[in-house]
This record gives structure tokens, C-alpha cells and sequence, in this order.
């Protein structure tokens, strides 16, 4: 018999680890299946009235600034959590808001601000 060169050796190894690769890839997908999201399900056309109307939605009630928490004042753009918790210590250091332009004298409240709120505030009658 005879014996392989060294090239023949390193292509036999290259080949059998090739070998050996292939079927543990196998083995390991076998044991670890593709997880494949669900389709969404479906949903009735609606009606072309319901569909403009569920497109726009309601516009939600103006917030009033001397009955809102902190967490409500959150939800309006520009208010982050220090600025609703600066605008509450506001109104319990100085009383309740007569207006929505004495926002305005909140630190960290400019003009801008306020004209991006108007329409989504307001100052009820005070208690």
C-alpha cells in the first residue's frame, strides 16, 4: 500500500472535518427548531364610514392645570417628569393657575411651549 502525501493528508482532514461539520449543523437544528412568527389574524373590512372614522380619533378633553397630576402633565408634548413636577410645586406654592398663560411663570415654560399646549390645556373655575 501506499502512503498519502502531505497534501493528500491535509485534503483528507480538510474533508473529513467538512464532514463532521455538516452533520453536526444537522444535528443541532434538529434539536433546536426555527421558531416562525404567526401570520396576523385577520380582521373584518369595516365599513368605508367606520373606516374614516376609526381613523381619526376623538381628540381628547383639555387637561386642566390646577387639577392634573404630575403624571397626567407627563402625557403632553414638551412635559417631561421634572417640568410636571416643577408645574405642580408651582400651583401648591403659589395657589391655582387663573389662567393658561400663568404657566409662563414656571421655570422651564417659554412662549413656544405654551403656544405648542393652547388647545390641550386649560384653567377650570377654582375649587
Amino acid at each position: 500500500m501506499k502512503a498519502l502525501t502531505p497534501a493528500e493528508r491535509r485534503g483528507a482532514l480538510v474533508l473529513g472535518l467538512l464532514l463532521a461539520l455538516g452533520s453536526g449543523r444537522d444535528l443541532w437544528r434538529a434539536g433546536h427548531p426555527t421558531l416562525r412568527a404567526l401570520p396576523p389574524p385577520a380582521r373584518p373590512a369595516p365599513a368605508a364610514a367606520d373606516s374614516a372614522r376609526a381613523e381619526t380619533p376623538a381628540p381628547a378633553p383639555p387637561l386642566d392645570l390646577n387639577r392634573a397630576s404630575a403624571v397626567e402633565l407627563m402625557a403632553l408634548p414638551g412635559i417631561g417628569p421634572v417640568l410636571a413636577e416643577r408645574i405642580v410645586a408651582h400651583r401648591r406654592a403659589h395657589g391655582e393657575f387663573r389662567a393658561v398663560e400663568d404657566l409662563l411663570a414656571v421655570r422651564g415654560v417659554g412662549a413656544r411651549l405654551l403656544e405648542r399646549l393652547r388647545g390641550r390645556i386649560t384653567v377650570g373655575p377654582p375649587r
